[in-house]
């Protein structure tokens, strides 16, 4: 199990201007809600080895954007993120296991207080040198979570049986990483 190659040591940060942290969740059982968050921070330290490597993320709650006004005033109140009293969400990573491009990420997500273990299946999709003389490190990753695990119990049941909102949320993340120095 090695890191990629391109994929020097040093300090990587998140370029949220190509990334995105994006979600779905099925919505009355027949369709999907697609949402992202626009605000947020990462750091890896890529090391010699994968268990030498180390990632931190912070996600600002209150960044939560579906493109419904309503509903993303719904969501960063009280009912699910209560973005006044916890306005970030982190991932803490714990280890790292592949080799080539596919990888499993474990760490530690907290959201509204709550912290769970999480596998990311990450992909890492290469190394580019910018116009702008940047070093940038690409990578795709998802999840799927319960959110009740994670205390967003907020649900409405529906007169033909069922709920609004599914436990299951899948979590995709698009990564743009710039290395420092």
């Amino acid at each position: 199990m090695t890191l990629p190659q391109e994929l020097t040591p040093g300090t990587w940060t998140l370029d949220m201007s190509h990334s995105e942290i994006g979600f779905s969740v099925r919505h009355a059982g027949i369709s999907k809600v697609r949402g992202r968050f626009t605000q947020a921070e990462a750091e890896a330290r890529v090391g010699d080895s994968l268990q030498d490597s180390s990632l931190h993320a912070t996600v600002a709650t209150a960044s939560f954007d579906s493109g419904d006004a309503n509903r993303d005033g719904h969501v960063r109140g009280p009912d699910f993120f209560d973005v006044e009293k916890y306005p970030e969400m982190t991932f803490r990573g714990t280890s790292i296991t592949g080799d080539g491009e596919d990888y499993t990420l474990t760490g530690d997500l907290t959201i509204k207080g709550v912290t769970q273990p999480v596998e990311l299946e990450v992909e890492f999709t290469g190394v580019a040198v910018d116009p702008f003389g940047a070093t940038r490190a690409g990578f795709s990753a998802e999840t799927e979570i319960s959110r009740k695990a994670f205390g967003l119990t907020w649900n409405a049941a529906l007169e033909a049986g069922g709920v609004l909102v599914s436990d299951k949320v899948k979590i995709n993340l698009e990564a743009a990483l710039v290395k420092q120095g």
